[in-house]
């Protein structure tokens, strides 16, 4: 929670996966938001003295047992509010509308007629759009007060306005990329209606997260577990920043990094960035303890565990840390677990959730709030060289959820080598800045193959490309055909154990990005 001095809008999450993009793109838009329960009460809501509250998506009807619903008072707390979808259909509900299921669902693309043209939410905006939809309800008929201000084939309120109580709402999504000028509606609702100026940057960022670190530490010690991926590393820039040589920084060596990695990251920090770094080898513990383990979850969990070890081991030896930073970022724990509403949660991550007891360290997590892209920016204003920090997203368990299968060293070796040659074609195509990821998968598959007149029958390799604004959707990126061809060749022909390459074409959602 950032200081009142910001301007923030309120997003109540009711559940929709799409809730933080909500968020993601108010920032976008230089305005601090946050996310809440649904059910905060409006006294806690009209305490917090915000700009507007936007009420979010969800799965469930309004009609349907245990529904989700806000405080009914929020919609007289004397701020805008705005409805998307659920949100719309809540509003419509609570104010005396009536919502009933749709003729026909609409779920993907769908073609919007504005109407409303006058309104301070469509300002600059008009005529069809093409917008992204998700729901099964509509809104048959708008509250007494409010003006409808667009329609579309399957539903006879698409978007509605009460001008003089200030509630607005949309029965399709504006913060999804799919949504034509979606961006512009959420800035007409931020900055016209709202009156938002535009206060929320990176630079502020950096001096205030700066003063919370050094108000938190006070005259502690910081130990840092450092991956060597842009989150860490800018955690680690804040700290030190704040208290100086008072932090330590440990990187563990898993077992299960790229290429290199190793003494890439040992080069990195100690020669080029001056951080204090602890390095520990400990590639053999980890390899062994996933021995025999095939259960992605079950990876995830031990690499997680013996990292704790192995970091509380070091971490004794080198003594006298009240404290621990992480580059904790804030997809990582709305995927992990539902803090803020009852969206589902998806996987597991290495950094969320707590630390075990016997660790007693208080956690510093200063970028627990932010999303891939504003950390980015947070580094290059932190003075990180640009090639590092638009370094693509790497797991915390690193290859043991790209290898499907057990975990063994004669199979690291060709994800290795195989996702190197991944690395280098596409950064030769001068490809990488513009994709979110880009890595091979080796799977347990075996198929036959001929090379040299002999028959083979050798593993195969899924390349995974996409593009993406913040990890929490993402779609296959359409890479040329003849980038994919030397990807392709240059894999058989170079890494002994591999005969074919595959192509994964998988969106996120329904997919994730890493395969488990």
């Amino acid at each position: 929670m950032f200081p009142v001095a910001h301007q923030t809008i309120i997003v109540l999450d009711f559940g929709s996966q799409y809730t933080q993009l909500i968020a993601r793109r108010l920032r976008e838009l230089s305005v601090y938001s946050e996310i809440l329960p649904y059910d905060t009460p409006a006294d806690t809501i009209r305490a917090r003295q915000p700009a507007g509250v936007i009420l979010s998506g969800g799965p469930k009807s309004v009609s349907a047992s245990g529904a989700p619903r806000c405080d009914p008072a929020l919609f007289d707390v004397g701020v805008p509010v705005l409805g998307i979808c659920y949100g719309m259909q809540l509003m419509t509900d609570t104010l005396g509308g009536q919502v009933a299921p749709a003729p026909q669902r609409e779920f993907g693309h769908a073609l919007v007629h504005v109407s409303g043209t006058g309104s301070p939410i469509f300002a600059g905006l008009g005529g069809n759009l093409r917008v992204w939809a998700s729901h099964g309800d509509m809104v048959a008929a708008a509250p007494p007060g409010f003006t409808v201000l667009a329609t579309s084939a399957n539903a006879p309120v698409a978007a509605m306005a009460d001008a003089d109580r200030q509630l607005y709402a949309l029965l399709f999504h504006p913060e999804v990329a799919h949504t034509e000028h979606g961006l512009e509606i959420l800035r007409n609702f931020a900055y016209e209606t709202c009156g938002c100026t535009g206060d929320w940057t990176m630079r502020s960022f950096i001096d205030e997260a700066t003063a919370r670190i050094r108000t938190q530490v006070g005259d502690g010690r910081v130990v840092c577990a450092l991956s060597g991926g842009v989150d860490s590393t800018v955690a680690a820039l804040l700290v030190h920043r704040a208290i100086g040589d008072r932090l330590t920084c440990i990187f563990v060596d898993n077992g299960v990094l790229r290429l290199n990695e190793a003494a890439q990251v040992r080069d990195r920090f100690a020669r080029k960035m001056q951080l204090p770094l602890d390095f520990v080898d400990a590639s053999a513990l980890f390899l062994d303890r996933l021995a025999g383990v095939t259960d992605p979850e079950h990876k995830r969990k031990i690499i997680g565990n013996t990292f704790i070890d192995v970091f509380e081991k070091r971490a004794a030896e080198l003594g006298g840390f009240e404290f621990l930073a992480q580059g904790t970022l804030y997809p990582d724990v709305i995927e992990s677990v539902s803090v803020v509403g009852p969206s589902a949660a998806i996987k597991s991550h290495h950094n969320v959730g707590g630390l075990p007891e016997r660790m007693n360290f208080a956690l510093v997590e200063p970028l627990r709030e932010l999303f891939k892209d504003e950390v980015r920016v947070l580094g290059r204003d932190l003075g990180l060289e640009a090639e590092f920090v638009v370094r693509q997203p790497f797991p915390g368990p690193g290859l043991a959820v790209r290898i499907l299968g057990e975990v063994t060293q004669p199979r690291l070796r060709l994800l290795r080598l195989a996702d190197a040659i991944v690395v280098e074609e596409i950064r030769r195509a001068d490809l990488y800045t513009s994709l979110w990821q880009s890595f091979a998968v080796l799977l347990p598959i075996q198929s036959v193959g001929v090379m040299g007149d002999e028959r083979t029958y050798e593993y195969t390799i899924a390349v995974r490309a996409v593009e993406s604004r913040d990890g929490m959707t993402a779609d296959w990126a359409r890479l040329p055909h003849d980038v994919l061809g030397r990807i392709s060749s240059r894999i058989v022909n170079e890494v002994k154990g591999i005969n074919r390459v595959v192509y994964d074409i998988s969106s996120k959602p329904p997919s994730t990005i890493e395969w488990e």
